[in-house]
């Protein structure tokens, strides 16, 4: 998708610098904060050192300030761009990564600032439902291409599990409305828009190779709804292992399809896409080995926790040196 924009007369080029940046990259901080809190899970479940969580949230803030300012200044400088983005079937979904990126953060700053926390939280309760009611709305009221049926869809509506996250944290009460509509709505919509994206690889031509990485989005229903679930409701019942199961079934179906990522095509920012569902899915299986302790368990906790670990490093080293290298705008392509 074309993100440039025309430059007014008499506005000198760099204004425009940052045309390409795609709103997706909002994904690198949801993906280093769930690796932050799927480490602070294993320093409680396996003694894990609370300086590795720490650095990775540290770092999560970095990007997140750094996303912010950045995607801020391409809002300002080259607006046809962001209105591109937001208007397009498939990209306009992942402008869900900002506002969940905003509920994600507090979780990794609550205890140092308890205020800046809850004021980035609202900021992102507020955007997150707006999106979500905004995108059914449009999704209702014109005709969809069954093409466009690809696992971003999921983003702005099942984002709403994710806003539950960090309210215990936050000290704000979880049990009640809000916590309930989020858990609510987005397990609702991930049923229909699962089966809608599976009938989509099934019948319609195969996605691009460049966006296959973007099916491991069809995990995070499961992993992320296994968190927001206890979280609600406090019970580790039937319901929580089913979706358990479901992450652990969907994982090992995508990572096979995923095995020729590395060699089928060129490296983009997009494959940034597969970092929060792994994050995810290891917080939901450390959970479980938490409450249900076997070795199986065990071993699927701290296999996911590998995988996760090790491709967000990847990722994080690839987009560096694409950063330095001065290839950002190619690698946003």
């Amino acid at each position: 998708m074309d993100t440039t924009s025309p430059i007014p007369p008499g506005l000198p080029r760099r204004r425009a610098q940052l045309d390409y940046l795609p709103v997706g990259l909002f994904g690198s901080v949801m993906g280093l904060v769930g690796l932050s809190i799927a480490w602070r899970v294993a320093g409680g479940l396996y003694g894990a050192p609370a300086w590795v969580a720490g650095s990775i949230g540290m770092i999560a803030v970095l990007a997140f300030v750094a996303m912010v300012l950045a995607y801020g200044w391409k809002c300002l400088s080259a607006w046809q761009a962001v209105r591109k983005e937001f208007g397009h079937p498939v990209v306009g979904s992942l402008f869900g990564t900002v506002c969940i990126s905003f509920l994600l953060v507090p979780l990794v700053i609550a205890e140092a600032s308890p205020m800046l926390a809850r004021t980035i939280w609202v900021i992102g309760a507020i955007g997150m439902t707006l999106l979500a009611w905004w995108i059914v709305n449009r999704w209702m009221g014109s005709r969809q291409a069954a093409a466009d049926a690809t696992p971003a869809w999921i983003v702005p509506v099942v984002g709403l599990l994710d806003l539950p996250l960090a309210m215990p944290a936050l000290g704000l009460p979880v049990h009640g409305g809000l916590g309930v509509f989020a858990l609510a709505v987005g397990l609702f919509f991930s049923v229909p828009l699962f089966t809608l994206i599976f009938a989509r690889l099934l019948f319609e031509p195969p996605m691009a190779e460049g966006m296959r990485p973007s099916l491991m989005i069809l995990v995070a229903p499961f992993a992320v709804g296994y968190s927001t679930y206890t979280t609600v409701t406090g019970n580790h019942d039937v319901f929580a292992q089913s979706l358990y199961f479901l992450t652990v079934f969907l994982m090992a179906v995508l990572c096979l399809q995923m095995r020729h990522l590395g060699t089928c095509c060129p490296f983009r920012v997009s494959w940034w896409s597969v970092s929060f569902p792994l994050a995810a899915s290891a917080i939901c299986a450390l959970h479980y080995a938490e409450y249900h302790p076997s070795l199986y368990a065990h071993g699927i906790a701290l296999l996911f926790l590998a995988l996760a670990s090790l491709s967000i490093l990847a990722l994080l080293l690839r987009t560096l040196a694409g950063l330095l290298t001065g290839e950002l705008r190619t690698l946003s392509g």
